[in-house]
């Protein structure tokens, strides 16, 4: 499952870049590797399914992240 590097928006309004994608070492399921554009010592890390869920509030559905734009090393993925 591969997760397009670039520009996200949370679903809470949270702006994060994502830098990466990662195997967990003993299930090997995949990770996406992002950081906030705000601070970039706040590193995150969620399974990519979770990443690309959709998400429900207040009755309406959308996805969990929101690519916003893309990143120039795009091409090399």
């Amino acid at each position: 499952m591969k997760v397009p590097l670039g520009i996200y928006r949370h679903f809470k309004g949270h702006i994060y870049r994502v830098i990466g994608t990662a195997k967990h070492s003993e299930t090997l399921e995949q990770h996406v590797v992002y950081v906030s554009t705000t601070d970039p010592e706040d590193l995150w890390v969620r399974p990519a399914n979770m990443f690309l869920d959709i998400v429900e509030r207040d009755g309406q559905k959308f996805p969990r992240f929101e690519r916003l734009e893309g990143s120039p090393n795009d091409s090399e993925r």
